[in-house]
């Protein structure tokens, strides 16, 4: 009668096994991308949420109770880490941006996000620096904790909550509202606004804080700076003392040259990006997220047909923009603007790294180990070494010499648990 009690509560999850009795499982790859390098003949051994071991298969003591899994003709890697998300979003070319915010009730957007997050996690990227609500005020706090008490599920969330921008430069812009209009994030000026604004977004669950450098508010809608670099010093140097990193929305060559003198940890879009301005970033340690997926889908919205027709020039901008980037040797975030285009479609993004130069292992080590010491998680994520946290996916093939072979995936673990298989 007891046992039948125990097997009861074990089936029902009443029972917390502990860390020393929790289940091993041995994973048996052909090859495993460390988050630097390929090594043929290793194995990981995982147990309870942990890397225990990694390394040669004749080097680690298996446990005599260890669960085998095979995984024939794959590469094992760490869990991809996305650098540039908005869970809340949904592709524009379903329903504008403007829409989105105005007329789709939050309810309506967090349910999105919730089948976000699990096509995000269900693609391999098993961890999302997401970069602003865009209206739907602090829920990512929510959804972020949600997935933490596996209410549902989804990928490790990095949350900026509603991100921060100068009055009057956002959007929606509507003309003869009668009642104030929903923005898409936070406006705030000047010293005692913004140090408001700041421990506000801290206050209310943003593990980063994201400010709007500049944006499309200048004469004829052109993108001109928002904060001045006085304004953006002071929002690194709140953020920073409560532990925390900035990054700056930046496309001008002004505005990502303020943010870099700021102290920001990262610059995204950069679509102005020259080499003055790439080479003071790679001075000043800021690192670039160049969100080249976006500016591509922007661009087919409009009409464009990619191998057909003139480029656009925005396409060609993002491009000089990128190779200039990687000439300069500043460190490069693989990161997409998911949202701009559709969730589970994030490797899109690694894909341009390499059609617009950059090679397939660099692309890797930028959407894992380099995004996780950015981001500030190497110590918990984005490498196969022991003590780190058994993120892991296999792909068939071999992504550090084919980089389309990383939608190829045949297994996903989160936190020492198998969601895909």
């Amino acid at each position: 009668m007891k046992f039948s009690i125990l097997l009861i509560l074990l089936l029902l999850g009443e029972i917390v096994v502990s860390q020393d009795t929790a289940k091993q499982l041995l994973l048996q790859p052909d090859q495993v991308f460390d988050g630097r390098e390929i090594h043929t003949g290793w194995v990981v051994l995982v147990k309870g949420n942990l890397i225990a071991a990694a390394g040669d298969r004749t080097s680690i003591q298996v446990p005599s109770n260890v669960i085998r899994i095979v995984l024939k003709g794959t590469t094992l890697l760490p869990g991809l880490i996305e650098g540039h998300s908005h869970l809340f979003l949904h592709p524009y070319n379903e329903t504008t941006w403007d829409d989105q915010v105005l007329k789709e009730s939050r309810a309506e957007r967090t349910a999105r996000a919730v089948v976000h997050a699990r096509e995000t996690l269900m693609a391999g990227f098993t961890t999302v620096r997401d970069l602003g609500t865009e209206g739907a005020m602090y829920d990512d706090v929510g959804l972020k904790e949600a997935i933490e008490k596996n209410i549902i599920p989804g990928p490790r969330m990095i949350v900026a909550t509603r991100a921060i921008v100068a009055t009057g430069s956002y959007g929606p812009k509507v003309t003869h509202a009668e009642s104030p209009t929903p923005k898409g994030a936070a406006e705030a000026d000047g010293v005692d606004a913004l140090a408001k604004e700041v421990r506000t977004q801290i206050g209310n669950g943003a593990d980063v804080i994201k400010v709007y450098a500049d944006y499309r508010w200048g004469l004829n809608k052109t993108a001109q700076p928002t904060f001045t670099l006085d304004e953006l010093k002071l929002v690194v140097d709140i953020t920073s003392s409560s532990g925390r990193m900035v990054v700056a929305h930046a496309t001008t060559a002004e505005g990502m040259r303020r943010a870099t003198l700021a102290g920001v940890r990262t610059i995204e879009h950069g679509d102005g990006g020259t080499e003055e301005v790439f080479k003071l970033m790679k001075e000043k340690n800021v690192a670039y997220c160049p969100t080249l997926a976006a500016t591509e889908a922007y661009s087919q919205y409009a009409g464009w047909k990619k191998g057909s027709g003139p480029e656009p020039a925005a396409v060609t901008g993002k491009k000089r923009a990128f190779q200039l980037a990687l000439k300069s040797g500043v460190t490069i975030c693989a990161g997409g603007d998911v949202g701009v285009f559709a969730h589970g479609d994030n490797a899109r993004e690694l894909e341009l790294m390499k059609e617009y130069g950059m090679n397939d292992a660099d692309i890797l080590r930028s959407a894992t180990s380099i995004n996780a010491s950015v981001f500030g998680y190497s110590d918990k994520l984005g490498s196969i070494k022991p003590g780190l946290f058994a993120d892991l996916i296999a792909v068939q093939g071999d992504p550090s010499k084919n980089i389309r072979d990383i939608r190829n995936v045949r297994l996903v673990m989160k936190n020492g648990e198998i969601v895909k298989q």
